[in-house]
């Protein structure tokens, strides 16, 4: 009866290891931080634009998103819809984050941005425009002090 109960105990603390060692590992060290990318189908350039000052953990914050045609014309009356999460802990935004305006020359207000822990981020947006549906990924590394970019 000991052999099985030990056996056990060192499978699932070999399994609690594991998933620890993995959740907590750094981002890839290739990983693109750039706040300017074409969309997938390439029919937008979007442009990312965090806050002045790096968001602290758990604090709400706001972005703005410029959405452009591949010639740089500004696009207006997109929909935009926010999601992400965390690719390494295999969870989603902690909040609802939502594109609430657009601002000028296809600038957009993204409110409601909430970073609930450090570590590597998606932010996923899925803009439908006058030049049809396309996505486009933005990753972002959250440190004690604020999000890295």
């Amino acid at each position: 009866m000991y052999r099985f109960f030990a056996s056990v105990f060192a499978s699932v603390f070999a399994f609690l290891l594991i998933l620890l060692t993995t959740a907590c590992a750094a981002p890839p060290a290739d990983l693109d931080l750039a706040l300017t990318h074409a969309t997938v189908e390439k029919k937008f350039v979007v442009t990312l634009q965090p806050p002045v000052t790096p968001a602290a953990i758990n604090q709400i914050h706001s972005w703005r998103i410029h959405v452009a045609s591949p010639t740089g014309v500004p696009t207006a009356h997109a929909h935009i819809v926010v999601d992400g999460g965390m690719p390494q802990h295999g969870h989603g935004l902690p909040t609802r984050p939502q594109v609430t305006q657009e601002l000028v020359d296809g600038t957009y207000l993204l409110e409601g941005m909430k970073f609930s822990m450090t570590g590597w981020w998606e932010i996923k947006l899925a803009i439908d425009g006058p030049a049809g549906a396309d996505r486009v990924t933005f990753n972002t590394v959250v440190a004690e002090a604020g999000a890295s970019r």
